[in-house]
């Protein structure tokens, strides 16, 4: 283990013995129990063998942020409980260089019978601080927390968000070397994961960051590297976008590769002239409020007809069989296609597809990502149809199309991703996706955007 590497996990596995009945528990311990010389050579096994971890290796480099994801019951909790040292191996090694803060299970390390008050100091004992260290950092954790009067109360009072607080607020005050956090911003309020999540941009900058969770976007924002358990074995590993595609690919897709030529021009008109025979429209706001930034947009001369292609597909896309996606193109006002945009102006996503069997109340959805698969925003064709019996026959093509004004986009690359589905939004059946199906170019004068997105603004002034 170098001096830049953090944590060091080298084939580890974690065994768990399952028994049928009580009795078989008994029994062995009972042999346990024997005196070596009555046991004999032959060990009886009255328990089936369950491997929750098998052969995980990995290494952290000092200053990373690893984010690992997985379907319930993969092994990731087992993993940090084994990294943190709250859990023992059943084989391999773990070497861990720093001082490091776990925030587990909720209320873990906590005594219920005890007020938040002596379990701060309970805690930060834990974690290897002194008693005047815990003084000296006490009023900056109760004010992090910000539970007031109960900091005096027994936690087995507390609301699991407030466990939440205060497990989090002593973490944040341990001066960690490196920090484990496994889905526990989960049940947290919105204004206090924020102010989490703030805590944690900035731990990065020198920390080593672990943490689990099914939220894919916290991974790309967080995480400089991701890893996918899945059985307990390491199913994949390397960069964010690359993983959770993988394995948003897995949990919603059969693992199919679809892989489609690029339709015909004549195929394309005939398809749409059909789409256009039944339309179901829903309308949103005031979608024609001018931007007053435009103006300044055009005098840059910044291209709108660059050509990258209308549709795209890469090999990560899948589809069940029952209907295809056979184009995507973002259209302007003129009907024509765009691969450059800046924002503020009106265009058209067009989203065409082919039954190959008959779809009862399909639904057509998207999202724009940016470069890190970050999902700025997204919509769906649900409410435009949820009033009617909608039916496509099989052979038949259908057409989604989403009309709305672009934000403002940071200069940069961005991608279109769009699904198919049937059914509703709580109760539906993934049919087609199509990873990155359109490939966008934007382009923005430096300053006019504060955040991931600016939105078109209807008057600018400024008075004295």
């Amino acid at each position: 283990m170098n001096r830049e590497t953090a944590i060091s996990v080298h084939d580890i596995g974690k065994m768990y013995p399952l028994y049928s009945n009580p009795r078989d528990r008994l029994r062995q311990s009972l042999w346990y129990a024997l005196p070596r010389f009555l046991r004999g050579s032959q060990a009886p096994v009255f328990f089936k063998e369950f491997w929750a971890l098998h052969e995980v290796s990995f290494e952290v480099r000092k200053g990373e942020s690893l984010g690992i994801i997985g379907e319930n019951g993969s092994g990731k909790s087992t993993l940090l409980q084994i990294i943190a040292g709250t859990l023992a191996p059943t084989c391999g090694e773990v070497r861990v260089r720093g001082r490091v803060a776990a925030l587990l299970e909720l209320g873990s390390g906590f005594n219920p019978e005890f007020t938040g008050r002596e379990n701060v100091y309970l805690n930060g004992a834990i974690l290897g601080l002194s008693r005047g260290e815990i003084d000296a950092r006490f009023e900056d954790i109760a004010a992090f927390a910000d539970i007031g009067q109960y900091m005096d109360q027994p936690i087995k009072l507390y609301s699991s968000g407030m466990v939440m607080r205060l497990a989090f607020a002593v973490i944040a005050h341990v001066d960690a070397d490196i920090l484990i956090v496994d889905e526990a911003l989960a049940v947290g309020d919105v204004l206090f994961v924020q102010k989490c999540m703030r805590f944690l941009r900035r731990f990065r900058e020198n920390g080593t960051l672990l943490m689990v969770t099914h939220d894919t976007a916290a991974v790309l924002s967080f995480c400089s590297h991701a890893i996918w358990l899945q059985n307990g074995r390491v199913q994949q590993a390397g960069d964010p976008k690359t993983i959770t595609d993988a394995y948003l690919n897995y949990l919603f897709g059969q693992n199919e590769i679809c892989s489609k030529p690029e339709p015909a021009p004549e195929a394309m008109e005939e398809c749409i002239s059909e789409c256009q025979r039944q339309r179901f429209k829903e309308k949103r706001g005031d979608a024609d409020i001018e931007d007053c930034r435009l103006e300044l947009l055009r005098l840059a001369k910044i291209p709108h007809d660059l050509e990258i292609g209308p549709f795209e597909i890469e090999s990560k896309n899948f589809h069940s069989g029952k209907a295809e996606i056979v184009d995507v193109a973002l259209l302007d006002t003129r009907h024509q296609p765009v691969s450059v945009v800046c924002g503020g102006e009106m265009v058209t996503l067009r989203v065409i597809a082919k039954a190959m069997q008959p779809i009862d109340r399909p639904i057509i959805g998207f999202y724009l990502r940016d470069r890190l698969g970050q999902t700025l925003f997204g919509d769906n064709t649900y409410l435009a149809t949820q009033h009617h019996k909608l039916e496509v026959p099989a052979g038949h093509p259908f057409c989604g199309a989403f009309r709305f004004r672009m934000p403002i986009l940071p200069a940069g690359d961005f991608t279109i991703t769009v699904a198919l589905a049937s059914g509703t939004l709580q109760d539906h059946e993934m049919i087609c996706w199509v990873y990155d199906a359109l490939a966008l170019k934007a382009n923005s004068p430096t300053g006019m955007i504060t955040g991931l997105v600016g939105v078109p603004m209807a008057e600018i002034t400024l008075e004295v």
